[in-house]
């Protein structure tokens, strides 16, 4: 895996985790009783994305590094999920 296929891999996992974070823990504004003028009441109260960034950057560092050693070191290989081409093109399934 080269350089750039490697931060391309990490801001994919990066941009995917902070998607599911920012659902994590949310308290709307009208569940906290603090609605301010001109928004929509399930906005949140306090998104806290400091904070959620954060932790965003640690968790998608961890999945990175579990994925880029399984490609780094050929652990699983398009070889080993192929189920098209197992059997080879047009033949069918030994029976």
């Amino acid at each position: 895996m080269g350089v750039v296929t490697g931060i391309v891999l990490y801001a994919i996992i990066w941009f995917m985790t902070l998607l599911i974070a920012l659902q994590v823990r949310v308290t709307s504004q009208d569940e906290a009783g603090a609605r301010v003028a001109g928004t929509h009441g399930s906005a949140p109260a306090d998104a806290k994305l400091k904070q959620r960034v954060i932790w965003t950057s640690i968790i998608a560092a961890g999945i990175w590094l579990i994925i880029a050693s399984i490609i780094i070191f050929e652990l699983i290989t398009l070889d080993d999920i192929d189920l098209f081409t197992r059997f080879g093109m047009g033949s069918s399934a030994p029976r």
